[in-house]
């Protein structure tokens, strides 16, 4: 029955509409509307009754009202937690979390534009508001503990351990970059990275790069790369970072007018 209404709803108003030219979208809504009302009033000769007449007396009366908020369509991924605790959702370039106690399990992620939920053996894990900010960390503080160190062999003194085996500057630098997220877990994935740039820079240039790099406010795995890359670790002698970039002029006051 479905089906044929579909077939004869193309014969009586699609059909004839598309003989005609529509110059906005409420012209062409009335000219359905209009064809619509004749298509619903017509007469079947063998009940002697119209369309409307049997939604009237036999359907409305079932109908319920439509839900208060629109469908969102779902979309479904396979994704594993990572060892820093995340699910990385690849659509976004953003992680959220996930309880330490399933670190290293296959998890089923349902998201749609305004929520994201995990599952893990068909429970639901955790739940967070959709982030579309690239490259950042949503994070549920009961999620992640530091106190927790059984869960993985990842934690300060196993990036420290590799760091050392660079250098002092890179222990150092690795060091800030863990201690100075709230979740020390964020920092590792970009700790780990600095250690990796050992298979394609020699160690010697790792630690100028971080030597450089510990006069930044903020420390991550793409400052020594961007370092590396543009060769500024090679320089003998580098500027003091944070010394202010603008030429002295009568017109600037200094940072002694505003104490």
């Amino acid at each position: 029955m479905v089906e044929g209404a579909v077939k004869l709803v193309y014969q009586r108003i699609f059909y004839p509409l598309s003989k005609h030219t529509f110059f906005s979208l409420p012209e062409l809504n009335n000219a359905i509307k209009a064809l619509l009302e004749t298509y619903n009033n017509y007469r079947f000769s063998q009940t002697n009754s119209t369309r409307l007449q049997e939604f009237l007396s036999l359907e409305k009366q079932y109908l319920q009202s439509l839900p208060d908020q629109i469908y969102l369509i779902r979309h479904f991924k396979k994704l594993k937690v990572q060892k820093m605790g995340y699910i990385y959702l690849s659509d976004d370039k953003h992680y959220y979390s996930v309880p330490y106690r399933y670190i290293g399990k296959q998890s089923e992620v349902i998201y749609t534009s305004s929520s994201i939920e995990v599952y893990v053996e068909k429970q639901r894990v955790a739940t967070h508001k959709r982030d579309y900010t690239l490259g950042k960390y949503t994070t549920n503080s009961d999620h992640l503990s530091s106190s927790h160190k059984a869960y993985s062999q990842w934690d300060l003194g196993f990036f420290q351990a590799k760091a050392r085996h660079i250098g002092d500057n890179t222990l150092e630098y690795i060091t800030e970059l863990i201690l100075q997220r709230q979740y020390p877990e964020i920092g590792y994935k970009q700790a780990l990275g600095i250690t990796f740039l050992v298979k394609e820079y020699p160690t010697s240039r790792i630690e100028n790069a971080c030597k450089r790099a510990l006069n930044h406010p903020t420390h991550s795995y793409h400052t020594i790369l961007r370092i590396l890359k543009n060769g500024l670790d090679k320089q003998e002698e580098f500027e003091n970072d944070n010394q202010a970039s603008i030429p002295k002029h009568n017109n600037i006051r200094g940072a002694e007018t505003y104490k």
